[in-house]
């Protein structure tokens, strides 16, 4: 598929804000990997590599793995960046989902480092006085859904497993930064002015966001002392710190005496929080196997479901110009969507069908749904095999993209997939220590029944809400050939399983992939990418029945193909860039 350069695209495929500003600030090897952005083309490497979504960040990873760190090292340093120069997607306040590939032992293993809801929660934590649901940004601003952090402790977990650099020094680039400045980008610019009224809001948000009442410019420097001594902290004491003593009282402070909207979380909660390590979903894809994460995360799950029924689909045949192609990709994705709304949720509190929504006989008998030249009319959950005999009702939650991915490559032959969130754009927009704290409660659907019958993922002590976050990679005869993941909300299902499609079927490479115009049906409209070829396809969809919707759709594709050298691609609606050697 060929790309016009309009809206949403042009400015980074052909030099924009961003892409000049960058090239101003950044090293020759990172002035390097945006040409090859902007071109068209993906970056080639021998030894390593990494993709992440700015800079500064990859560059404090890519350090890391040239002194002889793994995947894992790299990734708390890339992470602790992240958290400072893109404070509005990822950060210590927040959570995220690991997928890792060991070379020594070719085994998958997943990390979830997913929020967990307070212990005094109750039914009713996102219901107005009459017991119906709260308006999103009510819900979202203030104490009431931020969930207990994960990250820092899922950056522990992966460096106790799998790290060989010492823990301290992986976080110097992100205290140097912290402690010297960096280098605003356009886009937390933006993002900061767009969202100027709910970050004022909390004092000390506003403080640093908003400085002397005005939004942060592009091209200024910004300094985070505080987040400069948080992270000393966690580099001498690990992430213990962040959990107990005077940072967790803060945390639980700043939640529970929010001027407005105040929560639940306490030091308890906190004391409490521990990473589960949880069996990965693989569903077999020709000769292929698709892996990530499971329950709590929908992602691994939902976009299993999409690729298993449209298996014995001949996509390569049809090719990305072929309507027919994307009404097979559209009703996959809905009927998958449908599974997702009524049986997904944290499998530590309700029994989740895993086996069952993946299991081949099921995905043919609802692969025959697909038939015929048209739209569904309607698609329903269906019935997979359960090993318990229960009813559920379809969720009522809302998922708005933020997000950030991480994939690396390393030397050893490691391979590392990780989706990190703080949920909505500044999440709570609460801050303490210098990071912005989440509102991943808000990811619970906010009823808890519907006509009477219980919502899988509803709020509950302790539990972890589900996610879309789809971190991946995918196996070939046992060895990694593809490391993938998206931001993008509930959407992030779609740009993965789509990007898979466009490297598996379509043989493209991993940037032309990750450029890829987006089309994606979740619920029956289908939502094509504004200012790209996907317009074309609005005519036709509409002709098969389709609601057509032109919109933006920003996603954040990292990806790294593995095969006889390594080839990345970063996504240019985002300012991320790949580097490798």
């Amino acid at each position: 598929m060929k790309f016009r350069c309009l809206m949403l695209l042009c400015a980074l495929l052909s030099g924009g804000a961003f892409a000049q500003q960058a090239a101003d600030t950044v090293a020759p090897e990172a002035q390097t990997a945006i040409a090859l952005k902007r071109a068209g083309q993906p970056v080639t490497a021998d030894h390593w590599m990494i993709a992440a979504a700015n800079p500064l960040a990859v560059r404090a990873g890519a350090a890391v793995l040239r002194d002889g760190g793994t995947a894992a090292d790299a990734m708390v340093a890339i992470q602790t960046v992240l958290g400072l120069v893109e404070p509005q997607s990822s950060g210590l306040g927040g959570g995220a989902f690991l997928v890792w590939y060991d070379a020594a032992s070719g085994e998958i293993t997943t990390l979830d480092g997913r929020e967990t809801a307070p212990l005094a929660v109750t039914p009713r934590l996102f219901l107005d006085a009459d017991g119906e649901p709260l308006e999103f940004y009510d819900a979202v601003v203030g104490g009431r859904s931020v969930g207990t952090p994960g990250t820092p402790a899922l950056m522990q977990a992966a460096h106790d497993r799998w790290g060989r650099a010492d823990w301290a020094g992986l976080f110097d680039s992100a205290i140097t930064l912290a402690e010297e400045g960096f280098t605003i980008s356009p886009r937390l610019a933006e993002l900061v002015a767009n969202d100027a009224g709910r970050l004022a809001r909390y004092p000390s948000t506003r403080a640093y966001f908003l400085p002397g009442g005005q939004p942060l410019q592009a091209g200024q420097t910004l300094r985070n002392p505080a987040y400069g001594a948080t992270l000393r902290l966690l580099a001498e004491r690990g992430a213990k710190a962040f959990y107990t003593g005077k940072m967790a009282r803060d945390i639980a402070n700043t939640i529970q005496n929010a001027a407005e909207n105040p929560g639940l979380l306490t030091e308890t909660d906190l004391s409490l929080y521990k990473i589960k390590q949880r069996g990965a979903i693989c569903v077999p894809y020709h000769v292929y196997q698709v892996c990530g994460m499971g329950p709590p995360s929908s992602g691994a799950l939902t976009v299993g479901q999409i690729l298993g029924l449209l298996e014995n689909h001949d996509l390569a045949a049809l090719g990305p110009q072929s309507p027919e192609a994307w009404r097979l990709i559209g009703d996959a994705s809905r009927l998958a969507f449908a599974d997702r709304g009524r049986y997904m949720a944290d499998s530590d509190f309700v029994p989740v069908p895993t086996t069952g929504l993946i299991a081949a006989e099921y995905l043919r008998s609802r692969a025959l749904l697909l038939k015929g030249d048209d739209a569904l009319p309607e698609v329903t959950p269906g019935r997979p095999e359960f090993d318990h005999a229960l009813l559920w009702a379809d969720d009522a939650s809302i998922e708005l993209p933020s997000t950030s991915h991480i994939s690396i490559v390393d030397k050893y032959g490691n391979a590392l997939s990780m989706t990190t969130t703080i949920e909505n754009a500044f999440g709570s927009r609460l801050m303490v220590g210098g990071f912005l704290l989440n509102n991943e409660l808000t990811d619970f659907s906010f009823r808890t029944h519907r006509d009477g019958i219980p919502i899988a993922n509803r709020v509950e002590p302790g539990k972890r809400p589900r996610s879309s976050m789809a971190p991946t990679i995918v196996l070939q005869d046992g060895k990694p050939v593809l490391v993938l993941g998206s931001p993008g909300g509930s959407r992030i299902i779609g740009y993965v399983a789509t990007s898979i499609i466009a490297i598996l079927d379509w043989g493209m490479d991993v940037q032309q992939a990750v450029a890829l115009p987006h089309l994606i049906n979740r619920f029956g409209e289908y939502d094509l990418e504004a200012g790209t070829d996907a317009e074309a396809m609005a005519a036709p969809l509409e002709a098969m029945g389709y609601a057509v919707n032109i919109r933006t759709l920003n996603s954040g594709l990292h990806a790294i193909s593995i095969g006889d050298a390594l080839q990345g691609g970063a996504d240019p609606r985002r300012e991320g860039i790949v580097l490798g050697e």
